[in-house]
């Protein structure tokens, strides 16, 4: 190989490592800055707005304004191992793939950590790019934030309607009330909206979701309590 070749290749690789460096550090400082700071917006939030003029309505509030029989019902319905595991529910993961290998109708395996790692810092999709990227956000969150600042961020950033991004949006909206005040039986409601909460409205139940309210308020029975160490 020529001298001025593998001189160009060796300055493309410093270029390159240095970008990726640069982007790691990067990710790195947003997660640890969101650790004390309110999301400003999230990718979904953006592209709903610029895809679809879609009016945001969206108030962030710390956790302890918020109803914790709807902390509650979110782990009952989404993630009932959710202070257990360290973000991936691996069990549940195996279980999705070989019911897809079955040619059973998929099911949902991310855990509320891999949801709030998407929501915030990732775009919709399911390439193995977005994939892995969802993998190492979680990793990053389940380090610097903790279990109660990801359930924090994640009643504030999940969708709960259409143009309706978290507990304190969709409780003035949809209920006319202050999250802290919701019902337990709202808070199931609202819970049971979640898989596609543009489809389904907590404030006008269809039968399909006063069924998944009743279960997911018998869930909550098991579980009494979420406790974040």
């Amino acid at each position: 190989m020529k001298p001025i070749v593998l001189s160009i290749m060796k300055q493309l690789a410093r270029i390159i490592f240095r970008a990726l460096f640069g982007i790691f550090l990067f990710s790195i400082i947003i997660v640890i800055a969101y650790r004390y700071i309110p999301i400003p917006a999230t990718p979904l939030m953006l592209t709903r707005y610029i895809q679809e003029s879609e009016a945001i309505n969206y108030e962030w509030t710390a956790l302890k304004n918020i109803n914790p029989e709807l902390v509650l019902a979110v782990v009952a319905s989404e993630d009932n191992l959710f202070t257990e595991h360290n973000g991936f529910d691996f069990e549940a993961i195996k279980l999705a793939h070989d019911e897809a290998k079955s040619g059973k109708r998929l099911r949902g395996a991310s855990t509320i950590s891999q949801q709030t790692a998407k929501n915030v810092f990732l775009w919709n999709g399911r390439s193995w790019l977005r994939k892995g990227l969802e993998a190492y956000f979680t990793i990053l969150i389940e380090i610097f934030w903790g279990k109660e600042r990801i359930m924090e961020v994640y009643l504030n950033c999940i969708e709960m309607g259409k143009g309706i991004y978290g507990a304190k949006a969709v409780a003035k909206q949809h209920f006319k009330k202050s999250p802290d005040k919701l019902t337990r039986a709202e808070c199931a409601r609202i819970a049971a909206t979640l898989p596609n909460p543009r489809r389904f409205n907590s404030a006008k139940p269809s039968k399909y979701i006063k069924s998944r309210e009743r279960t997911i308020l018998k869930f909550m029975k098991n579980i009494h309590k979420v406790e974040f160490k």
